[in-house]
């Protein structure tokens, strides 16, 4: 009986480490990407960080037109600790941001200074 819950507990700790790992492989965080760039152009939206995109060709060919207006930035910081929901590293407080009219995978568009700017999200997968 001995061997069989030691078994048990093997087994539940197994599949415990698998889970640890299997979340340390997701998304990109805050943290990750401003420890690798302290000067990126990022914001956090609904767990995923966003890119300033107006350098990336692809991007830009894309027909992007703004749609329905999905939030503000709500905190500017560069402390990658203090991110949370609609913060970002260089976007100033009350940026809009929208969705495009024509939703084109994660790209969301943010109005600054009467710009359109894309912002792409950092998904893995």
């Amino acid at each position: 009986m001995t061997i069989a819950l030691l078994t048990i507990l093997t087994a539940c700790d197994n599949y415990n480490e698998d889970k640890i790992n299997e979340k340390a492989e997701g998304n990109p965080t805050p943290k990750e990407i401003l420890a690798d760039d302290e000067n990126a152009d990022i914001f956090f939206m609904g767990g995923t960080v966003y890119t300033n995109a107006e350098n990336i060709e692809w991007v830009n060919k894309e027909d992007l037109t703004i749609g329905e207006k999905i939030g503000v930035i709500k905190n500017q910081t560069d402390n990658s600790e203090e991110f949370e929901n609609f913060t970002a590293s260089k976007l100033p407080t009350g940026t809009e941001i929208y969705e495009p009219q024509n939703k084109s995978g994660s790209i969301y568009i943010v109005k600054l200074n009467n710009e359109e700017i894309p912002y792409l999200g950092l998904v893995e997968g």
